[in-house]
């Protein structure tokens, strides 16, 4: 055990540094990456163990209920990209006569479906409760009838928010869509189908994640999901991966069992639950099926199993051990009764030690000599076993599910953390499809300066950003897991972005290269699986970083100073929390003022730049604090936004301050009672909130009395995080699951202000101007203030003035040559905008 330890710790920080390619071929991928994290998932459970889904299926209804009801639409939501990234494909199904139908199931992104091969795809499962797929399947008998089962069975962490809500059936080819039941199993591994009677399907059901249930197995169906047996069952922490089904005598099926526990502070993927097991009557009695195959122990893992359509007495099998270490690929040619180990020597580092993340096997259609080994990479036998080439340095890293087309068997679509990928020769090469919008987003960020440039850390694939606002160019600029990621808004050379654990870095050339920037950042500090920093927005230069202390440099990141001490409880509560900082805010109108958040339910606030810190947690819920947003105007107004869902009494999630924290003001109002995640308040209508919440970004203009739903084009996924470009008066989306939006709240300006601009005539000259300016309004006896804004959104000048008709003059500070937004507001309510030049 020494040794192994010994090795991780040489080894890992080489790992984590290592780039291969990007989605044209390999790219960072590290054991820190894959150690499975809680974060998504202990957000919404905290302060419990699990999440309550009773409570989240009232709060999709809820939402429902508003989108229905209460939306203001203007132009909608405006789809950002990327197309070319990618994301997380969990499954994929072919028709079995029409090579052009393929349908992808995405692991937090719903199910798409192309009948041209892939040139367009068209969204089929938007509606339902649950958009992680497990698996998907189609009837033998029928292509228009689809059986799906939601959650996805691969033990991510990090990567998935929520199990699934049992099993979906369509008749019509996706069209629409009912439950059916099951909706305790969490995830998925596997369905099949009866070749004649598609009313027959049988679901191995691996039961949620984080909890022992006993739905969980292998299920049958013989009436089309009215009715389920649970026909393997072996206890309550033992689930079903796999299940196959012989091609000619349906009654034949093969499940293999794994034994998985999950908890937030521990898991253990392995043990003498795991194996395989056969029936020969259709369900009713099963054997476990040892003879030649690793003993059920403590040291088996995740087992994956296929049969042969074209040889049905031949049967391919992967382990991997408790561990998730490859433990070999098996053989049975004679129907499972004796199994022997391939030459799969050439696999030994195939799941490196998380082959709990993939570990499927796929037999071609046409030929049973040749098989397809699924994990970190992908390795292909065209000779029984004998050897197995690596045929995928050209693929994204981390592969999911594959089905090599039985009219042609060379054709293969292939699923992995990237996406989808082609190949008409058998998986000699391979194309990328560049048109699938389900990128899992953590933030997003613009440029100031150039607001048509978007930046966002995802999930599985790094940093990435577009320079020119198209949907399918974006680059990653920075590896691993991204997160935070902010461009400086006086000079974008500077950009900072990290991966996982805060591992934070920066830029100075414009994001062509990046180095790390964690000189003075203790390594003994626990830092958030997604850490958050910030900027001073009166100071670019300065920027504040959490740990379970905050950081502050004045250098831009050269070398950080502590200004706090430990925020958060310690970590004594380290099973359900990480005992990090997961927020930061600096009052615009007065840098002094922070304030920070917690995982473990605590928020401070200090009034002089972090010397003294007092914290201001009574009166909130205990739960996972989300956002920290301090008005634009005044550093002693301040609002919370928390994560997690009620068990027995009612939980708000949205809180105001007037008075700088401690006399909380629940401004949850009528809104759906799920986690918030991101608040925004609009620094030119007062008092307007833009809210991003695991159903939708919602708006208010009343402090909460009434929410509605902005826009009704959203998908159905967690809405992580919000970013705003008051210049352009854009609010940018990062979706976890299918990519990024923007939403102009200028197109609402009538309805968000009950202002219509034009009923009064403004405006200001000379225009060009040197040092001072004139500003005539229509109405008598008002009171204005204004604002003159760099074209980076940053405020140079600020004031009131009383207006009686007559032109009032504004003398300007020392302005640089240029152009600057001159912004007018009665009552901060804006009555527009011109744009001023100064000259010499």
């Amino acid at each position: 055990m020494k040794k192994i330890l010994l090795f991780l710790f040489i080894v890992m920080p080489i790992i984590s540094v290592v780039i291969l390619f990007t989605h044209y071929g390999r790219k960072a991928e590290t054991e820190v990456k894959k150690t499975p994290n809680e974060w998504f998932f202990l957000q919404r459970a905290f302060p419990y163990p699990e999440i309550n889904y009773e409570a989240r299926q009232l709060a999709w209804e809820q939402s429902q209920k508003i989108r229905k009801e209460r939306v203001e639409r203007g132009e909608g939501w405006v789809f950002k990209g990327p197309l070319n990234i990618g994301g997380r494909i969990s499954a994929v199904a072919m028709h079995p006569s029409d090579m052009q139908t393929i349908y992808a199931g995405a692991a937090s992104g719903g199910i798409f479906k192309t009948t041209n091969t892939g040139e367009s795809w068209v969204p089929i499962f938007d509606d339902e409760l649950s958009i992680s797929i497990g698996d998907i399947a189609i009837a033998p008998s029928n292509p228009d009838i689809i059986w799906v089962g939601t959650g996805e069975a691969n033990a991510g962490g990090g990567s998935m928010a929520y199990d699934g809500f049992g099993i979906y059936k369509s008749n019509d080819a996706g069209s629409s869509w009912e439950n059916l039941g099951l909706e305790n199993s969490g995830s998925i591994g596997r369905l099949v189908i009866h070749p004649s009677d598609p009313q027959v399907c049988f679901v191995a059901a691996m039961g949620r994640l984080f909890s022992d249930n006993p739905e969980r197995g292998v299920f049958r169906t013989i009436d089309g999901g009215e009715n389920w047996d649970n026909v393997l069952y072996i206890n309550d922490s033992v689930g079903a991966i796999d299940i196959v089904m012989h091609p000619n005598h349906p009654d034949t099926l093969y499940a293999s069992l794994w034994e998985r526990v999950r908890r937030p502070d521990r898991r253990n993927y392995g043990g003498p639950g795991c194996g395989i097991y056969r029936s020969y009557d259709g369900g009713d009695s099963w054997t476990e099926l040892t003879a030649g195959l690793p003993f059920s122990s403590p040291a088996n893992g995740r087992i994956g199993i296929d049969i042969s359509e074209s040889d049905p007495n031949i049967l391919y099998a992967i382990y991997a051990d408790n561990i998730g270490y490859f433990a070999g690929v098996y053989r049975s040619d004679n129907g499972g009764d004796t199994w022997f180990r391939t030459n799969d020597g050439d696999l030994g580092d195939m799941y490196s030690s998380y082959g709990w993340w993939f570990g499927r096997i796929s037999i071609d259609p046409v030929d049973p000599d040749i098989a397809y080994a699924i994990g970190f990479d992908l390795y292909k036998t065209t000779d029984g076993g004998n050897s197995w080439p690596m045929i995928s340095s050209a693929v994204h890293v981390d592969q999911h599910d594959l089905v090599a087309h039985p009219l042609n068997h060379n054709f293969v679509v292939l699923g992995n953390d990237g996406g989808i990928y082609l190949s008409n020769n058998g998986g000699s090469d391979w194309t990328f499809l560049e048109n699938l919008p389900i990128t899992q987003f953590y933030t997003c960020e613009v440029d100031e300066q150039n607001p048509q440039r978007l930046y966002g850390g995802t999930q599985d694939n790094g940093t990435n950003r577009t320079l020119s606002g198209g949907t399918g160019d974006w680059q990653s600029i920075y590896w691993g897991d991204g997160f935070f990621v902010l461009v400086d808004p006086s000079d974008n050379n500077y950009i900072y972005a990290e991966y996982q654990y805060g591992n934070f870095a920066r830029s100075t050339n414009g994001g062509l290269s990046f180095n790390s920037a964690m000189n003075g950042i203790s390594s003994s500090d626990r830092k958030n699986w997604n850490t958050p920093f910030v900027f001073d927005p009166n100071n670019p230069q300065i920027l504040y970083f959490g740990a379970n202390r905050l950081y502050k440099t004045t250098n831009r990141a050269e070398t950080w100073q502590v200004i706090s001490p430990d925020l958060t409880n310690g970590g004594v509560n380290s099973n359900v929390v990480y005992g990090t900082i997961t927020t930061i805010a600096v009052a615009p109108s007065n840098s002094q003022f922070i304030y920070v958040g917690t995982d473990d339910g605590n928020v401070w606030r200090t009034i002089d730049g972090g010397s003294n810190w007092i914290n201001i947690s009574s009166g909130l819920p205990l739960r996972w604090v989300t956002r920290v947003a301090v008005d634009p105007y005044d550093e002693m107004t301040v609002y919370i936004t928390l994560s997690g869902y009620r068990y027995d009494n009612y939980l708000p999630h949205v809180f105001r301050s007037t008075g700088g924290g401690g006399n909380w003001q629940d401004i949850t109002g009528d809104l759906p009672e799920a986690p918030a995640n991101d608040i925004i308040v609009d620094p030119s209508l007062d008092p307007t909130l833009y809210l991003a919440t695991d159903f939708g970004v919602f708006v208010t203009r009343n402090l909460g009395q009434n929410w509605s739903m902005l826009g009704d084009n959203l998908p159905n996924v967690p809405i992580v995080d919000l970013d705003f470009h008051q210049p352009t008066r854009t609010l940018v989306a990062a979706t976890y699951g299918r990519s990024m939006y923007t939403f102009s709240v200028d197109q609402l300006v009538g309805i968000q202000s009950g202002l219509n601009v034009n009923d009064y005539a403004w405006s200001i000259f000379p225009n060009p101007a040197h040092d001072q300016i004139w500003v005539s309004y229509s109405l008598a006896d008002k009171e204005l203030y204004y604002q003159i804004l760099s074209m980076n959104g940053k405020i140079v000048s600020s004031g009131n003035f009383s207006c009686n008709l007559a032109p009032v003059r504004i003398d300007l500070p020392n302005l640089p040559c240029g152009v600057f937004l001159f912004k007018l507001f009665d009552n901060r309510k804006e009555l527009g905008t011109k744009k001023l030049v100064i000259t010499d």
